[in-house]
């Protein structure tokens, strides 16, 4: 079942639905994120050559939306997402055997991921509230994922988010 098939079971008003790539390349490669009509809506551009991970989130008209950097000096993982709408860090906190991630927005409310985050399974909350959800289950496609984000959120945050949690877990 893809991304389409669950759009015709799923009528949820607002919510937007985007296809991702796993990260089973290298630092460089480059990849669009489709939305749920199959539009190319962002690309992450990976960075070669660099000490540290970066990645820039490009809208579909080639602007810049967001900056990811993975900072080294940090005890915990952490990346940094630089944007013009204000700055986030996201820091990866292991519990037991599962993974949990912290969100500090600047200027805003933080966000958390929680689930099986290795296998894609995961929701992204502020507040109590899911704002989006990330699953692999409603595709066929091995290497692809879905991101379902809430009516009024910050695709380009949420996103860049879920580049930065695959970006740390699959290290």
């Amino acid at each position: 079942m893809g991304l389409r098939d669950r759009l015709r079971r799923d009528d949820s008003a607002g919510v937007r639905r985007f296809q991702m790539r796993e990260r089973l390349m290298s630092i460089g490669d480059d990849y669009w994120i489709e939305d749920e009509s199959g539009q190319r809506a962002f690309k992450v551009d990976g960075k070669a050559l660099r000490v540290r991970d970066t990645f820039v989130l490009r809208d579909a008209a080639d602007q810049e939306a967001a900056k990811i950097q993975e900072r080294k000096v940090r005890v915990r993982d952490t990346m940094e997402i630089e944007r013009p709408g204000g700055n986030a860090t996201v820091h990866k906190a292991v519990v037991g055997v599962r993974d949990r991630f912290k969100i500090d927005v600047d200027g805003g409310s933080d966000l958390s991921a929680h689930g099986n985050i290795v296998d894609h399974e995961y929701e992204i909350e502020r507040d109590g509230d899911t704002v989006a959800t990330v699953s692999k289950r409603w595709f066929r496609v091995r290497e692809t994922y879905g991101v379902e984000i809430e009516p009024g959120q910050d695709e380009a945050l949420i996103l860049a988010v879920t580049v930065c949690v695959d970006a740390m877990t699959s290290a």
